[in-house]
């Protein structure tokens, strides 16, 4: 490998060096005949950086590096290191401050409470997933294919039992257990959170010091590249939350790296969260843009990763996100818009997407910033999904309601619509949504625990059939009764118990149909695909509407009610005089329904219902469901 050339140092000060993770930070290389490890860092405001580790008994100034000018990057090639070997940068400032940094291009890190990098060798893994990378790359249009992801946090998804430590599965095993699992349930993606490293586990992984190393909690790298291997050969593509908002205090950190805010904006009206206590990147600098761009790069090109998730996209782009008035400083236009931030987004969507087609950058963008899914051309940000905060705020908000209160707010759950075609969505119940004291997706439900599965299962029904790709977090899928904490593993115990175990079938049976039919999913933003029967029935809290196919051929009529109430007879108009024949019934036994016979197939006739000249009558249950295919 070649030193840091003049080359590298002029793509670099353009923010566009693509490839940086393989020049700065620790590589295993041979040298006039001599293997070691180059080491390379950029501290320009440095007066020395010496590299110490567990080769020179962390002395130091034993091994001081050679500054390049003009970028202050230090560099050097150490003969006694090696793979494994523990290290961190020594830094004296011009101050006469001794600074002790973790490597912010390291590739592996020690097992936390420690916080020194590691020397790791991420060139020799041996992929086995070119079907699924070919596939990835001859994807025209990731719109028109399905996307039910399940978001998991590996630490807190399943551990081994009785273990004197914290019983942590491996990326392997948990690769082996989790792609058995999600294929069975007919999820799609999967989306982890935690997998950058970082230090303090209460974060969940969203305070991140170790932006290009995968967590030593679960293993090495090797062991991260086998589980997204291992997805990708069981048809499973896999999303990475990725925190490129802000990043913690840290000593051993990116914050004040060498001495000077060399990460973060100078001013503190710009740099800092005040709610959260961490430090903001400096979108205008185009090293710290190129320190950002490139960890994305490495987790989609070296690691095969087929999407990120762009956590607290609002925070970027607001100067006065969770600011008072004297805590944030205005743009030159006098605005609140944080244009760097802005521009940084355009720069690495249209990279990421253009180098790798069939990939996905998707925004937890929490406010109603417009055009965050148009491409650039159209003034947009140019990711690929946004999250649909706004969906999942008046979804939960109808779900938590008393039956007989719903009337009055039936437009939270068709409003939803009425904004669907300006923004490419993915409908969200996510991690956030089932913690400290929001109570579990079962537990916000109204009634009894019986009442509580009924209108949980109504809910899942009405948000599959809905347009817009999916996620679930874990757990929720089966009905966990306590909120999640990273602490525990999920309760699968409780599948002993019929009830979850029936909610855990039903939702499987939901993403089934969800994956057969392209009616639900290949055109959620064509204004074809939809069609409410009837948006208006607030009495008595039924949603009837269809999806239908780009081909006419196997269109979904969904019937969901929201009320104890059953419909011996309910009566629902139909768009055409055809058969319409019953694929899904929250009634069946196997769910936890009666199990009343009934027909498959029902004849619409020449009567008038919802404004439609042809209908047919149905007897739906309380709280029913009820999908039929024509």
């Amino acid at each position: 490998m070649e030193h840091f050339s003049k080359l590298d140092m002029y793509y670099f000060g353009q923010g566009t060096h693509y490839g940086i993770y393989e020049k700065l930070g620790a590589h295993p290389v041979t040298e006039h005949g001599k293997e070691g490890v180059y080491f390379a860092v950029w501290a320009p405001n440095a007066a020395k950086v010496s590299v110490i580790g567990s080769f020179n008994n962390w002395e130091a100034g034993a091994d001081e590096m050679e500054r390049l000018e003009p970028m202050g990057i230090y560099e050097l090639f150490v003969p006694e290191a090696s793979v494994g070997d523990l290290y961190k940068f020594y830094i004296e400032t011009p101050d006469g401050r001794q600074l002790y940094k973790a490597d912010p291009f390291a590739n592996y890190s020690e097992l936390r409470p420690g916080n020194a990098s590691r020397i790791a060798d991420i060139r020799n893994f041996t992929w086995t997933d070119e079907k699924w990378m070919q596939k990835r790359k001859a994807c025209k249009d990731v719109y028109s294919q399905p996307m039910a992801i399940y978001e998991v946090h590996p630490g807190s998804w399943m551990r081994h039992p009785g273990r004197e430590d914290e019983g942590f599965y491996t990326y392997r095993e948990f690769a082996e257990r989790l792609a058995e699992y999600v294929k069975e349930m007919g999820y799609t993606h999967i989306e982890l959170m935690g997998i950058s490293e970082y230090p303090f586990d209460g974060s969940w992984g969203y305070q991140v010091t170790g932006y290009y190393a995968p967590t030593a909690r679960y293993g090495t790298p090797e062991d991260f590249a086998y589980l997204v291997d291992y997805m990708h050969k069981n048809g499973i593509g896999v999303i990475l939350d990725w925190v490129p908002a802000h990043f913690p205090r840290d000593a051993h950190g990116l914050a004040e790296f060498d001495g000077s805010c060399l990460y973060e904006y100078a001013d503190t009206r710009k740099g800092e969260h005040p709610d959260w206590g961490t430090k903001i990147f400096d979108y205008g600098k185009t090293e710290v843009k190129n320190f950002l761009i490139g960890s994305a790069l490495m987790w989609v090109e070296h690691y095969h990763v087929d999407g990120l998730r762009v956590d607290a996209v609002a925070s970027m782009l607001y100067l006065d996100y969770g600011k008072q008035d004297g805590q944030w400083v205005a743009n030159e236009h006098g605005g609140n818009e944080n244009l760097e931030a802005i521009e940084f987004f355009k720069h690495i969507n249209t990279l990421i997407l253009g180098r790798n087609p069939g990939t996905v950058m998707i925004a937890e963008e929490s406010t109603a910033w417009p055009d965050v899914t148009k491409p650039v051309e159209e003034h947009g940000l140019n990711f690929s999904y946004k999250w649909n905060m706004g969906w999942m705020h008046d979804f939960l908000d109808y779900m938590k309601l008393d039956p007989y209160f719903r009337r009055d707010n039936h437009n939270r759950m068709t409003f939803a619509m009425s904004y669907n075609y300006a923004e490419h969505y993915i409908l969200v119940l996510s991690h956030d949504e089932v913690v400290h004291l929001k109570c579990s997706m079962i537990n916000k439900m109204p009634g009894e625990l019986e009442d509580k599965f009924a209108n949980l299962k109504a809910g899942y029904a009405f948000m599959i059939g809905h347009p817009g790709k999916k996620l679930l977090f874990m757990g929720q899928e089966f009905g966990q009764l306590r909120e999640w904490s990273e602490e525990r593993e999920l309760d699968w115990f409780l599948l002993a118990e019929p009830c979850h175990k029936q909610l855990q079938v039903y939702f499987k049976d939901l993403l089934h149909i969800y994956t057969r039919y392209p009616a639900m999913y290949e055109a959620d933003n064509g204004e074809d695909n939809f069609e409410w029967i009837n948006a208006n029935d607030n009495f008595r809290s039924i949603f009837s509407f269809v999806r239908k196919s780009k081909n006419g051929k196997n269109n979904l009529l969904f019937v969901c009610s929201f009320t104890p109430v059953p419909r011996e007879d309910y009566r629902v108009g139909v768009p055409a005089k055809k058969q319409y024949k019953l694929i899904f019934s929250s009634d069946d036994p196997k769910y936890g329904g009666a199990g009343e016979k009934r027909p498959l197939v029902y004849k619409a006739k020449a009567q008038e219902c919802d404004g439609r000249p042809y209908s047919f009558a149905y007897p739906l249950p309380a709280f029913g469901v009820a999908v039929f295919v024509y």
